[in-house]
């Protein structure tokens, strides 16, 4: 069946058909609740990493904004691009896997405020936290009611890996940027659409997925009414410029058109159609290879949910894309579940099932789920392994 939204109960939602109207600019009551539920879960995961640094004597701050790729976005802030190591084994890691929006916004922001780069980066970091809790609010309202997008935005905040969104990472930046392009396209706004596409394009090479949600919908779009409005072409046109823009630069600068690809592969980025997820499920002891293809099973059902929900096209074609990009590199295992965590359509089917239960019965699940993601988050960090 189809969604529809509790304020119009005879009125079935018709997302993959936008209309035009205006983004909303003012916070509502329901706005707050999402800001203030997302805000609430993080700082439970900062209290309980704040506790478990003090018992272990570590210090929480530096894992935050002092690790793992942390060190590398401040690098390029503080010296541009240039530095490269090489391992042991002859592999080559250049700092043009990066993409510049974050480092560039560590650099604007320290040379205007008395904080240094890494601070910056949390600051950054935080701040599209809330404005990316705002977006998938939006979003989640326009599907499935205020309810449900407040319950989305606060399930986004407790997601396993979650505490990633308190690092100076770009987890938060790009989903900010893409929950409102995909809110502008739901909105009828292409041109918007498109320019907040191609500023993610800057952020992550995950754009790929939300340019093509973007294009796939106008595609769609077209094969309907056999027409095409001047606006939405020239916001599919502007969605991939900034994407393409690094990927040139980098070609540019290491003197051939695929350097970018090449850059990447030298980190074990490359694209292998799922064989090194294969080969490491097949490499690990049974009852561990049995859970993590029961962990793959559920996310097989949710994006099947997805697909019942009949969620809108662009936001449908995002989540799937996000979840294939993540699924077919030869990245870092332990890196998967992080790629994801921008697929925030994901969460909606729980959003919706969980809005049609009691507040006093959801609020306790939410506050179980925001320590149990704490928890994980301070082990995490704690810990050896990169997230």
């Amino acid at each position: 069946m189809p969604l529809t939204r509790p304020d119009r109960p005879d009125r079935p939602d018709r997302p993959d058909r936008p209309g035009r109207s205006a983004l909303p600019l003012r916070p509502d009551r329901s706005v707050l609740a999402a800001l203030g539920g997302y805000a609430a879960t993080r700082l439970v995961g900062l209290v309980v990493l704040a506790v478990a640094a003090g018992a272990t004597g570590k210090d929480g701050l530096h894992r935050l904004n002092g690790r793992w790729d942390s060190v590398w976005y401040v690098r390029i802030a503080e010296h541009g691009y240039g530095y490269q190591v090489t391992l042991p084994n002859g592999d080559v890691h250049s700092d043009l896997a990066f993409f510049p929006l974050l480092p560039a916004l560590e650099r604007g922001l320290s040379a205007l405020l008395p904080v240094d780069a890494p601070t910056a980066g949390l600051l950054v970091s935080w701040t599209a936290g809330l404005a990316a809790a705002w977006g998938i609010h939006a979003c989640g309202a326009h599907v499935a009611g205020r309810r449900a997008g407040v319950l989305l935005a606060v399930l986004w905040g407790v997601y396993p890996t979650a505490f990633v969104q308190s690092m100076a990472y770009t987890e938060t930046l790009f989903t900010a940027l893409a929950a409102w392009s995909l809110y502008a396209v739901l909105r009828g706004r292409w041109i918007l659409a498109g320019v907040l596409c191609a500023v993610a394009g800057l952020t992550r090479p995950t754009a790929a997925a939300l340019i093509a949600a973007l294009g796939i919908t106008a595609l769609v779009t077209l094969v309907r009414e056999r027409r095409l409005p001047a606006r939405t072409v020239a916001g599919v046109l502007i969605a991939p410029l900034g994407w393409l823009a690094y990927v040139a630069y980098v070609g540019v600068r290491e003197g051939g058109p695929t350097a970018y690809f090449d850059v990447q592969a030298a980190w074990g980025n490359s694209i292998d159609f799922g064989v090194a997820l294969a080969l490491f499920i097949a490499g690990l002891p049974w009852p561990a290879a049995l859970g993590l293809c029961a962990a793959l099973a559920l996310l097989g059902w949710l994006v099947a949910l997805c697909v019942r929900q009949r969620q809108p096209l662009p936001l449908l074609v995002y989540t799937i894309g996000v979840v294939f990009v993540s699924l077919v590199g030869a990245a870092y295992f332990g890196s998967r579940p992080r790629l994801m965590m921008p697929a925030f359509g994901l969460l909606l089917p729980p959003a919706a099932a969980l809005a049609r239960v009691r507040t006093r019965t959801a609020v306790p699940v939410l506050a179980g789920l925001a320590l149990a993601s704490g928890v994980y988050g301070a082990f995490t960090l704690l810990g050896s392994g990169p997230p």
